[in-house]
C-alpha cells in the first residue's frame, strides 16, 4: 500500500509539472462532511505536488452567507468544490460546474451522539430509536442534508413527528456534537463525520439501516476555475484507493472503488 501510494504521488508531480512546469494555490471550498477526510488528506497531496490548497467551509446548501452556493453566487473563486452529491447536480443544471467534473468521492451515513459519561441509548433497531427519541429531553440535529431528513422524514417515518415537535431542534452553522457537549441537548444526530471529531461527546452508534438517509459527497471543478488541471488531480487523488483508508477513518464509507 506505502509503494502503491508513492507511486501514485509520484505520477501526479510529473504530470503537474509536465503539464505546467508551475505549482498552484488551489481554492477548495469543502463542506463539512467531507472535512475529517479532507484534512488528513490535503497535506499529503501538497507534499506530493507541491500545490497549496486554500480552503473555505460551508455547509452544501441553505441560506447562510458560508454555504458554497451562495459563496459561488457572489464570485467567490473556486477550483474545486466538495459537497452533497445532490447539491453539485443543482449547480451543474445552473451551469456553475462542469458536468464531466463531477466524481463521487465517499458516502456518508448519519450517527447519533451523547455528552461523555452519559448513558448510550439503544438505536440499534427502528423501535429502539423510537423510545430513545420519545425519551430524551431534547434533541438536536443538524441545518444540512442529514437535519433535513430528519425533520422533514425520518421522524414522521417513526410516527413521533407530533411527540418531539417542541424538543428537537435544528442546529445552525456549528457541530451537532458541541451543543451536546456543552450540556445544551441530550441526543444529537448528524453525518458519522461531522460528530467524531467534536470532543465531549460520545458517538452511540449510527441509525439502523432501514431507517438511514445515506448522503453521497462529490466534488466538482466550477465553469470559471482558474487552475482546471490542478483541480482535475486533486479530485482524481482524494477518491484514490490511496484515499480511502483516510475516507473510512473520518466516519465516512469508501466507495467501492476507493477500496480496491
Amino acid at each position: 500500500m506505502r509503494r502503491t501510494f508513492i507511486i501514485s504521488c509520484l505520477t501526479i508531480i510529473v504530470s503537474t509539472l509536465s503539464a505546467n512546469g508551475w505549482t498552484a494555490e488551489l481554492k477548495v471550498m469543502n463542506s463539512g462532511g467531507f472535512t475529517a477526510a479532507y484534512k488528513a488528506l490535503a497535506p499529503k497531496f501538497e507534499q506530493a505536488t507541491g500545490n497549496t490548497l486554500s480552503t473555505a467551509w460551508g455547509p452544501s446548501m441553505g441560506a447562510a452567507p458560508e454555504a458554497i452556493p451562495n459563496r459561488l453566487q457572489r464570485g467567490e473563486p473556486a477550483d474545486v468544490v466538495i459537497m452533497v452529491g445532490y447539491a453539485l447536480d443543482d449547480l451543474i443544471k445552473q451551469g456553475k460546474v462542469i458536468p464531466t467534473s463531477r466524481t463521487a468521492l465517499a458516502d456518508s451515513r448519519i450517527g447519533m451522539v451523547v455528552r461523555s459519561g452519559s448513558a448510550k441509548p439503544d438505536i440499534s433497531t427502528p423501535d429502539a430509536l423510537k423510545q430513545a427519541l420519545l425519551h430524551a429531553k431534547s434533541i438536536a440535529y443538524s441545518d444540512s442534508a442529514s437535519g433535513v431528513y430528519i425533520e422533514r422524514e425520518l421522524f414522521k417515518k417513526l410516527g413521533i413527528e407530533e411527540q418531539v415537535k417542541g424538543k428537537a431542534k435544528m442546529i445552525p452553522k456549528i457541530p451537532v456534537a458541541s451543543v451536546v457537549a456543552n450540556g445544551d441537548y441530550e441526543l444529537g444526530f448528524q453525518q458519522v463525520s461531522e460528530l467524531l471529531p467534536v470532543t465531549g461527546a460520545d458517538f452511540a452508534g449510527k441509525i439502523p439501516e432501514s431507517l438511514q438517509s445515506v448522503t453521497l459527497f462529490a466534488a466538482g471543478i466550477p465553469t470559471g476555475a482558474r487552475h482546471p488541471d490542478e483541480a482535475r488531480q486533486l479530485i482524481r487523488f482524494l477518491s484514490s484507493p490511496e484515499a480511502a483508508p483516510e475516507v473510512n477513518r473520518s466516519g465516512l464509507d469508501a466507495l467501492p472503488a476507493l477500496s480496491k
